[in-house]
């Protein structure tokens, strides 16, 4: 276990952000960090049929569960920093969802981290998603898929007993 993280930052915002300036901001001044990992997600088209996927979320409640979910990150794993960056409103095929990074001394805690957020962030955190087809039609709600719940899930297991 580790101590509290150096620097937890997260952002709900309807505009799009840069994953260099993000990383460059969260590694400016430390030459102690061995590791980035970032992770970014955009949005598919889904074969040519989604003209745009509509996400909605709780203001102030979503950005308290993305912390919580990160600070439960920190206390796992010891992190220089750990930024979580989560788009609102309609977002185009091919533009950035989501950006998750993780900067720490050594690799592997990097990694992990990373993937435990946003593992949460498919599944936990309080977001809608909505699907608008290139015909016109306003698609479904999306849910959670079942290997997105199994990916959270593996986090909560507890490491094989080696007695």
């Amino acid at each position: 276990m580790s101590g509290p993280v150096a620097d937890i930052l997260v952002r709900i915002q309807a505009e799009d952000f840069d994953p260099a300036a993000e990383v460059a901001r969260m590694t400016a001044g430390n030459a102690n960090i061995g590791a980035v990992v970032t992770f970014t997600g955009l949005c598919r088209d889904e074969d040519g049929t989604l003209d745009a996927l509509e996400l909605e979320h709780y203001p102030g409640m979503a950005e308290a569960e993305i912390r919580r979910i990160a600070e439960q990150a920190a206390g796992r794993w010891p992190l220089d920093g750990l930024t979580a960056i989560h788009r609102h409103g309609r977002i185009a095929p091919g533009a950035n969802i989501v950006f998750v990074a993780a900067t720490s001394r050594h690799r592997r805690a990097a990694f992990e981290a990373a993937e435990f957020l946003m593992d949460f962030l498919k599944t936990r955190a309080p977001f809608w998603k909505k699907t608008h087809m290139k015909d016109g039609s306003s698609g479904t709600w999306v849910d959670a898929r079942e290997a997105d719940l199994a990916d959270a899930d593996r986090w909560s297991v507890s490491p094989p007993d080696k007695g």
